[in-house]
């Protein structure tokens, strides 16, 4: 079972990971985020299960990981609205922000 959630954490890691650097899309780069956090968060609950036994370290840092990344896509989608309405598009290579 161990081997298992290895393997599913790190295809979600890669998946995430590859989204994220080929995303060009303000809305699905947060998405990929999310992915990657999701393989993180799983490996803290198996390898807290496999080192400490039924302690529940891992999935305590798991919820601490989730809450962290709702307020992040909360913030980031927030961001991504206003984006929108004020530019249009919601791609990531058409926006300077920091040009006058």
């Amino acid at each position: 079972m161990f081997e298992h959630g290895l393997i599913l954490g790190t295809y979600l890691l890669r998946v995430g990971s590859f989204g994220l650097i080929t995303s060009k899309n303000m809305v699905r780069a947060p998405m990929s985020l999310e992915s990657i956090f999701n393989a993180v968060n799983l490996n803290f609950i198996l390898f807290s299960n496999l080192l400490e036994g039924r302690r529940t370290g891992g999935e305590v840092f798991a919820i601490f990981v989730i809450a962290v990344a709702a307020a992040e896509a909360a913030a980031g989608l927030s961001i991504a609205l206003s984006l929108q309405r004020n530019r249009k598009s919601t791609r990531i290579d058409q926006f300077n922000l920091l040009k006058w």
